[in-house]
């Protein structure tokens, strides 16, 4: 497969032309060849304006198309009125990227939209993908690339920013050149007509200089790509990201600046966390972790110890600490022996760990020194009040002596101003992040920790049916839904509902629905005294609003009257609504029942949500709620749970015994599936959903359904592709069966293991050089794939309980969206037996369904074995018209 990244002649251009350079000072096209000029640029450079023969000794030409060679990249800073036809020219020259810096497009009114209209329509014709319009620009400082009107450069770091702010782009490039903060790439989104954060972010994951990105975030167009590419991100780089418009009146202006959509920011929230990424809220925080990451500052877990010489300063970290979760450090016993002898009697003994206030540097290096040595501690935060008995400046030598052969994160908190501005000085001079204040300090030891703690989250790849013995009946709830739908509603009532919950084995309270006082009392007896009536009316959510509730009904007396009143109720509140009849159920009694609240909702960016938290009548008073994105599996159901209020409720409580926590996995395990199995769900809400110690029963339901249009995947509807575990196949072989099944994070040793025994000639057909061993960040991107943009099958053998690849086929799908390129490897011992064969033909299989028009390959041109397999496919194949060395295949998937 081909290594090297689409958006390369973007980011790493050989030949840029400035489109509207000028001699005029302070113009657009005058700063932007300033810029190139002055980053020193180690391509060569073109201006073009036909007024000018040459633009600050840049020689210019009167159109892009009388340059004399092909260009990578074009910088246009014309106004916007000339941009659709200069990319029209950019591509009949054979432009192959362009930056379009000004605005005055969709942010303009009519015809501003019809220009960015025909802008885009130009650049896909021509094949030019586009960065804009109404940007900062791109820097990439290391190649001397700064195609951007900022005010000054970038230091050369390994930081990429990403921002759909200019503004802010610019304002975080002049804290960082004082701060000495250096960037890979800055990168400046604009509103996105093309290229959008999901492909800026690939590109990042495959740039080597690139180790931490940040990322500044209004809202997003595609959110199947833009989680992909997080989680992708994340699973090898530190990603931190600032989203604005957590409310209303911010996510309006942030529609207005970058014309992508918000959302409920809980479930941006619960997006980020499942990406693996650490969501910052001020720029004061981005510009702490920055500075901290470009030092090298990698918690590895988030068990914090506060050194301190006053307890007031060290109680006020601890706090802050307890608020954002972050625990605290336990002492080990030896660890409490070593510092009883070198500190005064009345220390603190715990953590905090106060050395108390006339402690000197020795006193402050020999603390360090054994606490950074305690197995329990990950992080230490040491603090200092300036004290007559002790040199601020001194203590933070001797801090930063310790902190040079650490293998853990120390950071500094030096409170006051006049005697401690020296040590903050060494410190920010050594790379050590220092802090006037404890809360700015334990938030970015919890913001960078939190990268590694939801690494666990990251690698959760759920399916979307779970592997129990007693599977949901899928076809019978579609058939439920597809009735309501034909009839042409969509509020299905109680019993329908309840249907679709029985059809995923969730148990639940049997209902049926009386439409005479007569029929309810013989309903009643049927099912057993005593009962619950509630109005069955599709225009009513909360029936107890309207009076058509009735709970703990003893006698048939009580049926009659209670079904009288409910309708008497109803009329007179809601004249308006339609009445079915009124539904019975038997009584849940429980004693010892906790009401909760489960549901599901459609969320127009993320897609189906997941909802749990506190249930009853006062659900929405309460606000206790969590919010996850499905699929889930139980450590992502066990996250959810403990992400609420009531969780401390549902273990043993006063007389209560604790719940069975079983029951209660299991229904939002099946709410799960039921979301990711059909899309047709809108809204969904179980309240209550009463749990005790014998098991859950949803009590009431309520689900809303909508038309849908087909796709070619199943789950299209889902931020987050699940686990494809349909497609897990066994083949038989003469040698035995195989497994044929998609890759999955678990498998990393697996194939380690595989490329590890692989000979050198096979090494290198594959990988095109000859690595001994697979380095982690590839072995993340290659076992950790999203099964919406890409496909892995290995092929696994068993012996005695212990599994073996033999073999993987993989294809990625290309940009355009329709085609993928494919690689396929084969272990020694298993080739020329057919399984590479077969292989492939489950991957062009699974392309040609997933709706893919055709699969391409790139190989060596000595490479004859395969040459002449890829040819028995179907593939066919041409030189490479650069390099005689590759050739290229290409297989028509449905024709």
């Amino acid at each position: 497969m081909n290594e090297r990244h689409y958006l390369t002649p973007l980011f790493e251009p050989r030949s840029v032309a400035v489109i509207g350079a000028t001699e005029r000072e302070n113009s657009l096209g005058n700063v932007v060849v300033r810029n190139m000029l002055e980053a020193g640029f180690k391509g060569k450079l073109f201006a073009v304006n036909p007024k000018y023969e040459e633009v600050l000794g840049v020689p210019c030409y009167k159109s892009v198309e009388d340059i004399p060679q092909r260009l990578d990249l074009a910088i246009i800073t014309t106004k916007a009125d000339r941009v659709p036809a200069i990319v029209d020219a950019c591509g009949r020259a054979g432009t192959k990227s362009v930056v379009v810096i000004p605005s005055g497009f969709s942010d303009a009114g009519p015809r501003g939209k019809m220009l960015e209209k025909n802008t885009i329509e130009n650049a896909r014709r021509h094949r030019i993908r586009l960065l804009g319009p109404n940007c900062l620009g791109v820097l990439r400082p290391e190649l001397g690339l700064n195609a951007s009107f900022a005010h000054g450069g970038a230091t050369k770091g390994s930081i990429g920013l990403i921002s759909q702010s200019g503004a802010l782009c610019s304002a975080i490039l002049d804290w960082a050149r004082p701060n000495n903060v250096g960037f890979s790439s800055v990168v400046s989104l604009g509103t996105s007509v093309d290229i959008d954060f999901g492909e800026v972010l690939e590109y990042m994951v495959s740039d080597s200089r690139t180790e931490s990105i940040f990322l500044y975030v209004e809202g997003i167009k595609d959110a199947r790509r833009f989680v992909s590419a997080l989680r992708a991100a994340a699973r090898v780089k530190p990603v931190l990201l600032i989203k604005v418009g957590r409310h209303p009146v911010g996510s309006h202006a942030a529609l207005l600046h970058s014309g992508a959509m918000v959302g409920e920011d809980a479930v941006f929230d619960a997006a980020l966390r499942r990406a693996g990424v650490i969501r910052l809220y001020n720029l004061g925080q981005l510009f702490a972790a920055a500075n901290a990451l470009f030092s090298h500052f990698r918690p590895r877990g988030n068990r914090l110890a506060i050194i301190t010489n006053g307890g007031g300063p060290g109680v006020m970290a601890a706090d802050r600490a307890a608020d954002l979760r972050i625990p605290l450090a336990t002492l080990s016993d030896a660890t409490v022996a070593k510092l009883n002898e070198i500190l005064p009697p009345t220390w603190s003994h715990t953590n905090p760990i106060d050395i108390i206030g006339d402690a000197d540097a020795e006193r402050y290096r020999k603390s360090l020194e054994i606490v950074l040595a305690d197995e329990n501690v990950e992080g230490v935060l040491t603090m200092l009040c300036p004290q007559a008995m002790c040199s601020p400046t001194e203590v933070a030598q001797q801090i930063i002596d310790v902190e040079r052969n650490a293998d853990k994160p120390v950071f500094t908190c030096w409170m006051g101003e006049e005697q401690v501005r020296e040590g903050r000085h060494i410190f920010e001079a050594a790379g050590i992040p220092t802090f006037r204040t404890p809360e700015p300090a334990v938030e970015l030891f919890g913001h960078i920790s939190a990268y590694y703690r939801n690494q666990k989250l990251l690698v959760q790849t759920p399916s979307s049916l779970s592997s129990d013995l007693n599977p949901p009946s899928v076809e019978s709830a579609r058939l439920v839904i597809e009735t309501a739908l034909s009839e042409r509603r969509k509020n299905l009532n109680e019993m329908e509902s309840k249907a679709l919950l029985a059809a995923f084995r969730i148990p639940i309270a049997q209902t049926v629905v009386a439409r005479s006082a007569t029929e309810a009392m013989v309903l009643a007896e049927e099912l057993g005294l005593p009962v619950a009536m509630k109005i069955d009316s599709p225009s009513i959510t909360h029936k107890a609003d309207t009076g058509g509730v009735r709970l703990n009904l003893n006698g048939l007396a009580a049926v009659r009257s209670a079904y009288q009143e409910i309708l008497e109720d109803v009329k007179r509140k809601r004249p308006d609504a339609i009445i079915n009849g009124v539904a019975i159920e038997p009584m849940v009694v429980k004693p010892y029942g906790r009401e909760l609240m489960v549901g599901a909702f459609r969320d127009p960016i993320f897609g189906p949500v997941i909802t749990f938290g506190e249930g009853g009548a006062h659900v929405e008073i309460q606000a206790d709620r969590a919010v996850a994105l499905p699929p889930l599996n139980s450590y992502l159901v066990q996250d959810l749970i403990k992400s609420t209020r009531v969780a401390t409720l549902l273990g043993e409580y006063r007389n209560m015994p604790p719940i069975n926590m079983e029951s209660l996995e299991f229904v939002l395990l099946r709410i799960s599936e039921m979301v990711c199995e059909l899309p047709w769900i809108r809204e969904m809400d179980i309240n209550p959903l009463i749990v005790d110690e014998h098991g859950a029963v949803a009590v009431d339901a309520r689900i809303v359904v909508d038309n849908i249009a087909p796709t070619a995947d199943r789950y299209d509807h889902m931020a987050i592709h699940p686990y494809p575990s349909h497609l897990i196949t066994r083949i038989s072989m003469p040698e035995g069966d195989i497994t044929v099944r998609p890759i999955k994070p678990e498998d990393a040793e697996l194939e380690v293991e595989f490329v590890r025994k692989l000979s050198p000639e096979t090494k290198y057909l594959r990988f095109m050089n000859t690595m001994r061993e697979l380095p982690p960040a590839m072995v993340a991107r290659l076992t950790q794939i999203d099964y919406d943009r890409e496909m892995a099958f290995v092929a696994i053998i068993e012996e005695d309980g212990v599994e073996e690849e033999i073999g993987v086929a993989r294809y990625a799908v290309n940009p355009d969206g329709e085609t993928c390129e494919f690689a396929i490897v084969v272990a020694e011992d298993w080739q020329h037996r057919g399984l590479a064969r077969r292989l492939m033909g489950v991957l062009i299989e699974t392309a040609r369904a997933r709706g893919l028009t055709a699969m391409t390959g790139i190989f060596l041109s000595n490479n004859e074995r395969m040459l002449k397999f890829v040819a028995s496919l179907g593939f066919v194949l041409s030189n490479d018209p650069e390099d005689n060395t590759i050739k290229h295949g290409i297989l028509n998937l449905q024709g």
